[in-house]
């Protein structure tokens, strides 16, 4: 096992229930090894956990380890077979997201980071039983050209180009389901048009990335 990563893995797993965005043994998290990836154990508070326990899966799903992998674990392998951007994958059941699971709602473009996932809304996936196939079709269907989705009655699972990616994605996506739940308190939120959401989209782009001098120095 790459223990280096397995344990940037338990950690992030940590940060996951001290920030509130699981609790106890609920969620998982995963992240890209070579070609495979390794993920957080079914049924285990990350409290209960030791590096030893997170499992190395391949990609034809054949698990390495004392431990089962999380049930959610065919989400995880198809995300990274179909976007090959992902290098981290997290899944959560945040207070916010998974309220606005449950009503199936898509998030519209009441704010601009919205655009901060891809597109100018985040969907929310098709109902399916968790840990089925099923579930993983609905997820992918959902992620098309997006980095995050809610899933029907369940939770979010978002993907980044790592694991502190990947967490600070999760963290901003609950605080905006927070904050339209919050706004939908008091109305309908005022929607920004496609044209506002297309320069949004487009100026995240290369967020984050060194920009060139300026003043030509």
């Amino acid at each position: 096992m790459n223990e280096p990563l397995a344990t940037a893995l338990l950690a992030t797993a940590h940060t996951l229930v001290d920030h509130r965005l699981n609790v106890g043994s609920s969620g998982n998290v995963s992240v890209r090894d070579g070609a495979d990836f390794l993920i957080t154990p079914s049924g285990m508070a990350p409290a209960a956990c030791t590096t030893a326990d997170m499992v190395s899966m391949t990609m034809d799903g054949q698990p390495c380890g004392r431990r089962a992998p999380s049930s959610e674990w065919r989400i995880h392998r198809d995300i990274y077979r179909r976007f090959p951007a992902a290098a981290a994958i997290i899944h959560t059941h945040a207070p916010f997201a998974t309220a606005l699971a449950c009503l199936r709602r898509e998030i519209p473009p009441f704010h601009y980071m919205i655009a901060r996932f891809g597109g100018d809304t985040v969907r929310c996936a098709a109902y399916a039983t968790f840990g089925t196939e099923a579930l993983s079709h609905t997820a992918l269907a959902a992620l098309e050209a997006r980095s995050a989705c809610l899933l029907a009655n369940h939770g979010m699972v978002v993907y980044g180009h790592g694991l502190d990616h990947a967490l600070a994605l999760a963290e901003e996506f609950e605080t905006l389901c927070e904050q339209y739940w919050r706004a939908c308190q008091l109305g309908a939120p005022v929607l920004l048009t496609r044209a506002e959401m297309a320069d949004a989209i487009e100026r995240f782009r290369d967020y984050g990335s060194p920009q060139p001098d300026s003043y030509g120095g």
